[in-house]
């Protein structure tokens, strides 16, 4: 398969509602079928989630490229990533900020993740395994926040690892179907912008979901 032209077509089509061209840019170049079980790699790009095994998916490539412009970064920052998955979001984003913080709850996924960014050359990724407290407070604060699962509400302890004008992009709604939301840290209030509908696998953990 001709993963590059698959790869262009994909970037076509995602120019025409993504605005941000340094996010596309990085995703231009970017191999997503290294970040896909060899099952799925012809898949790769599609505009669908795909799945990476134990019941996680990697996003579908426009609400990745969405959510990262969303947060407006521009070289400097300190981003927090809730949901390492496969690495794909974690990889972008690293491109783009100074330093990028990722937890993930399932050590498999943190390990494959650690090795592949690893082996990809980044140095500015920082792969956690996920502790009790959501989040990665030992680090913070964070200029901006991706949260790349569902949440019944926004989880408060994520919005105190936040700098004042920070953003934090969430999905929050039910298990199967949520509202993605941007939020703008202020002093005294914060501003809620909705991103439109999406679907995420459920965040697990304190100020979310129990397992089932």
């Amino acid at each position: 398969m001709d993963f590059e032209a698959a790869r262009t077509e994909l970037i076509k089509r995602l120019t025409t509602e993504i605005r941000d061209k340094r996010v596309l840019k990085v995703m231009s170049r970017l191999p997503r079928e290294s970040f896909v079980p060899p099952e799925e790699q012809h898949l790769a790009y599609e505009d669908i989630p795909l799945p990476i095994g134990l019941g996680q998916t990697i996003s579908q490539p426009y609400i990745i490229a969405l959510m990262t412009a969303s947060l407006g970064l521009t070289g400097k920052e300190r981003v927090l990533e809730i949901g390492t998955g496969s690495g794909y979001q974690a990889a972008i984003l690293a491109e783009l900020a100074r330093l990028v913080v990722t937890v993930e709850r399932l050590p498999a996924l943190a390990k494959e993740a650690r090795s592949l960014l690893g082996s990809l050359g980044y140095k500015n990724i920082k792969v956690h395994l996920a502790e009790l407290t959501l989040g990665w407070p030992a680090e913070a604060p964070y200029d901006a926040i991706i949260v790349t699962a569902g949440a019944p509400k926004v989880p408060d302890i994520l919005l105190k690892q936040l700098v004042i004008g920070g953003r934090m992009v969430t999905p929050v709604g039910s298990r199967y179907e949520q509202e993605l939301y941007k939020i703008t840290k202020g002093r005294d209030k914060n501003v809620v912008q909705s991103l439109g509908g999406c679907r995420f696998v459920s965040l697990i953990g304190e100020s979310a979901w129990e397992e089932e």
